[in-house]
């Protein structure tokens, strides 16, 4: 949080709060007839419209220890826009609602909103309006995501049929690997300030992991997959995004879908610096990809007719194949055996 300039939010009361953080959001869709500044906002849609939301609790899904404010909006921004991603939409407009207690000022707020600004640049999203309310708990923030698709062009859970094919976008197990230093980082840092009693210098020893860290602090939401498949003339059969880990996600698709799977544990995509922070840690890297989450890539099946047309884009790996419902879910480790696969993900209700 800001430790200079603080402007404590009460001076400006709730409404000034909202103008000053929105008064400068210009609208970039055509769907957005009315953003901030009124009881509502007002959009014209003319697609299918999709609609998510994710609710973001401080001590939960963040600690501000180590997240910038910054990070965290654009983050939960990303987060928002994955989902509609996943159902192979365009996010168009974004709201915000925000708890917060009397440690943060005006500064952090605008830290906050600098982040989720960014996010929407990026992704060409309209932030159109939110809440903001007091907090006896720190920080909480609630976002509902409006995206669109066209009809007929929807990706569920439910589609996946027996010899599709699994794919998965970039790599997978970073973010998780990223947490693993920062909480490592957090326990250093706490235990230098018990031996000495009061707040220390301290220097945290992130060379060499900084894309484990970027993939954890600031993850990509991949609409450029979206656009590779589309431009690929490939409409996926199912498809959902890795925020719970690969294991839960795959299952969850073929739950929905009524059908078995195989994924290969040779054909995981893994980034070197993953590789390097397990064997560090004493992890089994694998494991790490299965079960990590927050990668927040596309998990997908295509028909095996579309293999030559999926095999070699960019950032897409093949990792296996769907298979009748009787036959039921494995992993096919490197030399052979086949495991149940089991839902080891991350649950934030535990």
């Amino acid at each position: 949080m800001t430790e200079n300039k603080r402007t404590e939010i009460s001076t400006l009361g709730e409404f000034g709060l909202i103008n000053h953080l929105t008064q400068d959001l210009t609208a970039r869709n055509d769907s957005t007839i009315k953003g901030v500044g009124d009881d509502c906002a007002v959009l014209n849609y003319k697609k299918k419209v999709l609609v998510t939301s994710d609710l973001l609790t401080e001590g939960v899904h963040f600690d501000l220890i180590y997240t910038p404010l910054k990070h965290l909006g654009y983050k939960a921004a990303m987060v928002n826009f994955s989902d509609v991603y996943a159902m192979n939409g365009f996010p168009r407009q974004l709201i915000v609602s925000i708890a917060l207690s009397k440690r943060f000022c005006v500064e952090d707020l605008e830290q906050l909103y600098d982040g989720l600004k960014l996010a929407c640049e990026e992704h060409g999203v309209d932030l159109v309006g939110g809440d903001t309310s007091s907090s006896l708990t720190g920080l909480t923030l609630s976002l509902t995501c409006l995206g669109e698709a066209e009809e007929g062009r929807i990706v569920y859970r439910s589609g996946a049929k027996d010899t599709d094919l699994i794919c998965v976008s970039g790599d997978l197990g970073a973010a998780y690997m990223g947490l693993q230093v920062l909480e490592r980082e957090k326990a250093v840092y706490e235990q230098q300030v018990r031996e000495h009693k009061t707040q220390v210098a301290f220097q945290p020893d992130f060379a060499g992991k900084e894309y484990l860290l970027e993939r954890q602090l600031k993850p990509q939401a991949r609409r450029d997959i979206v656009e590779l498949l589309q431009q690929a003339d490939i409409l996926p059969t199912s498809m959902i995004d890795v925020s719970d880990g690969l294991s839960s996600e795959l299952l969850h698709i073929c739950k929905q879908s009524h059908v078995g799977c195989q994924v290969y544990e040779e054909r995981i995509p893994l980034n070197y610096q993953t590789a390097s922070m397990a064997e560090h840690f004493n992890m089994n890297v694998s494991t790490c990809a299965l079960n990590g989450g927050d990668d927040y890539e596309l998990l997908f099946t295509v028909s095996l007719s579309d293999y030559e047309k999926v095999k070699d884009i960019p950032q897409i790996r093949i990792i296996g194949r769907i298979q009748k419902e009787e036959y039921g879910c494995q992993l096919v480790t490197r030399d052979g055996n086949e495991f149940e696969l089991k839902a080891q993900g991350w649950n934030p209700l535990q």
